[in-house]
């Protein structure tokens, strides 16, 4: 028994993806196929998909928001949770990456109900303030550059409606924001932000010990 989050060994994190994780087989050949990607520790873990899905179905969600592509797994796993009529936009930069992306959105049949957004983050979340969508998603995931973080943290507060919920990957970042002797920008940035959303009241938010740390920051009404 223990009162603290336990520290998962190669043995017990495999029971535990044995034990939890359902993967339609295009999210398997994705997740693999990612795997042999020379940036592939930028692919969030399939139990974490998971979990965001499960929260998309819980908040009854229709519009969300992704800030980060990559391959699109996370895309797709939020694709596919939502409803028929649900969309997602998709914010990215990467042109190559996306490409990945499309080609299994359109094999599960969701690619219909993702907006693929190729610019910088910042300016697809402005102009979407820009274009009156403030208080519209319902959910939002936030995997991107860190340093941009606290940037993409506030656009996407505004867009969020009351009520609705963030997701900020990656805060934990390997314990190195735990580690006072690591003072590169990234993880200061992230130290900061954690620091911030804590002691934000326009929130209620948690920090989630799934992969690399994931925040759930819900909007107050």
């Amino acid at each position: 028994m223990s009162n603290q989050t336990l520290n998962l060994d190669d043995r017990l994190y495999r029971y535990l993806v044995d034990h939890s994780v359902h993967e339609p087989e295009v999210l398997t050949a994705l997740r693999h196929e990612t795997a042999q990607h020379p940036m592939a520790q930028m692919q969030i873990a399939p139990e974490q998909g998971q979990f965001m899905a499960l929260l998309v179905q819980l908040l009854g969600v229709k519009k969300a928001l992704e800030v980060g592509v990559f391959t699109g797994y996370s895309a797709l796993r939020v694709a596919l949770a939502l409803p028929p009529e649900g969309k997602l936009v998709a914010c990215d930069v990467s042109e190559e990456y996306t490409a990945i992306a499309r080609r299994y959105w359109e094999q599960a049949g969701v690619a219909h109900k993702i907006d693929l957004r190729i610019a910088p983050a910042t300016e697809t979340l402005d102009q979407l303030i820009q274009a009156g969508e403030t208080n519209s998603f319902d959910f939002a995931f936030i995997d991107a550059d860190k340093s941009s973080y606290p940037t993409y943290y506030e656009q996407v507060l505004q867009l969020v409606r009351p009520g609705g919920l963030i997701a900020l990957d990656n805060v934990l970042w390997s314990g190195q924001v735990a580690d006072p002797t690591v003072q590169d920008r990234r993880t200061n940035t992230l130290r900061a932000l954690n620091d911030t959303i804590h002691n934000d009241d326009r929130v209620v938010a948690s920090l989630v010990p799934i992969a690399d740390g994931l925040t759930l920051a819900m909007k107050k009404p």
